[in-house]
């Protein structure tokens, strides 16, 4: 994050992020003092962060302010790793959507209520979502509706629901609608059963119903009067259309893809111990793994409490590997969607408010197993181009060959001419050393495959 304002904070009156000299800091502006004291004395502050749901924070007094126009300016945690809900696999999302709920019921209890609820607003930190913008938070007013419901619908329950419902790969539509997926076009590409769930019913198909009336209504419809009770009925209507919802990780390309492995038990082993033993070297302590499938050897890093970022480009794979992350409670290791020939780029206002996946690096050591045959054949990237892809990524690079004789790489070239000629491990060689000094070479037992151990050439 560069120094001043973050390039994401600049929407909310009530105040917004800074940085200055590499520390990340939070003004709260006059007008939100209300709310800001409202949070602090009423409880709700104290009860969320001791239950995991709130990222602390240290007031510094308004003396650190970045405008003239600051009441107070705290200091919260940092987050040690941002990512997006476009990132994030079904359960993920479910997580994040039902820690929502439970602290805006939180919230009533302590007479206050989320005046948002953006996707945007939680994160993931030590294995578990936190949420993160201590502005979302107002008193609540007896017989005011919930303002963000429409918000929660689009950016978690339409989501889920077409997730669960039609194609997981809908859940993209993240990516393009940044503040959710309008319910119009949820309620179209849901199936039609999905109206004889009556939360569905009301939550999506109603509600987009009554969007579409009111669209060109020229005044706007009068909100009836919701008192707590009936409040706090719909948020749990909406936990329960939450829960009720579910996916199966299963019929992509990866689904299965640690069975059907060809590697033998022994040479599954050496390749751990290689693996482990070049972790150990580079001393990281923040990891990305790429190409993870189900962090299998993400945890190598991950169990030697390494910061561990496992990307990968299948919905399956990264659900079941965050199902164990969860099961195991592995607070090091987070699993994300990536696909690496179509990153994430920077999105919204300037193409700033949400950040590249590219400038959210570089990590101290990155894994690449069993992946560059699928970017330089199945993708056509030439070596040179991946070396320097690579370089910019991290200062340690763990990279596995595959050569053209293993049986992977033989069947992605079943279907299509070769045109590879120079795909073998003299030119690999070659092509890294350019970015990178090998500093250990090693024949993974029984495969034709090498690991290797490179560290990044300093700029010329």
């Amino acid at each position: 994050m560069i120094e001043g304002i973050a390039p994401g904070s600049f929407r909310d009156p009530s105040g917004f992020v800074f940085q200055r000299d590499g520390t990340l800091y939070r003004q709260i502006n006059v007008g939100a003092h209300d709310a800001y004291d409202s949070l602090m004395s009423s409880g709700l502050y104290d009860e969320l962060v001791g239950a995991g749901l709130l990222v602390p924070h240290v007031e510094v007094g308004a003396a650190e302010a970045y405008a003239a126009s600051a009441y107070q300016v705290i200091r919260p945690e940092p987050i040690r790793f941002i990512s997006y809900p476009y990132e994030w696999c079904f359960s993920q999302l479910q997580d994040a959507a039902l820690a929502t709920l439970d602290i805006v019921r939180r919230a009533l209890r302590r007479g206050m209520i989320l005046k948002d609820a953006s996707a945007y607003n939680l994160q993931w930190q030590g294995g578990r979502v936190v949420f993160i913008d201590t502005l979302s938070f107002a008193p609540y007013r007896e017989g005011e509706p919930w303002a963000a419901y429409r918000q929660f619908c689009q950016h978690f329950l339409a989501p889920l629901a077409l997730g669960g419902y039609t194609d997981i790969r809908l859940a993209q539509l993240l990516r393009v609608h940044l503040d959710g997926v309008p319910l119009d076009l949820a309620s179209r590409l849901l199936p039609w059963h999905s109206r004889l769930r009556f939360s569905l019913l009301a939550h999506i198909h109603l509600h987009a119903r009554s969007q579409r009336y009111f669209a060109d209504r020229t005044v706007a419809p009068t909100p009836r009067p919701i008192g707590r009770q009936a409040l706090l009925a719909l948020i749990d209507s909406l936990e329960s259309a939450v829960r009720r919802l579910s996916w199966r990780p299963q019929g992509t390309v990866w689904a299965e893809y640690e069975k059907e492995t060809h590697y033998s038990e022994r040479a599954r082993d050496a390749k751990a111990d290689l693996v482990g033993a070049m972790l150990e070297r580079t001393r990281a302590e923040r990891v990305w793994d790429l190409g993870a499938n189900t962090g299998v050897f993400s945890r190598l890093a991950s169990r030697r409490g390494a910061l561990t970022v496992a990307f990968d480009a299948d919905p399956a794979a990264v659900e079941r590997n965050y199902r164990r992350c969860r099961d195991e409670r592995d607070t090091h290791l987070m699993p994300l969607l990536l696909d690496l020939t179509n990153p994430s780029p920077g999105l919204g206002w300037a193409h700033a408010e949400r950040a590249a996946w590219l400038d959210r690096g570089p990590a101290q050591t990155v894994m690449a197993l069993a992946l560059i045959h699928h970017l330089a054949i199945a993708n056509n990237v030439p070596l040179a181009t991946l070396a320097a892809f690579f370089r910019r990524l991290c200062t340690h690079l763990i990279i596995e060959f595959v050569p053209k004789e293993d049986e992977k790489v033989q069947q992605l070239l079943a279907s299509r001419e070769d045109i590879f000629p120079d795909y073998h491990a003299d030119a690999f060689e070659d092509a890294f050393q350019r970015c990178f000094i090998i500093e250990e070479k090693a024949p993974i037992p029984e495969t034709q495959r090498s690991l290797y151990l490179l560290r990044a050439r300093e700029p010329a």
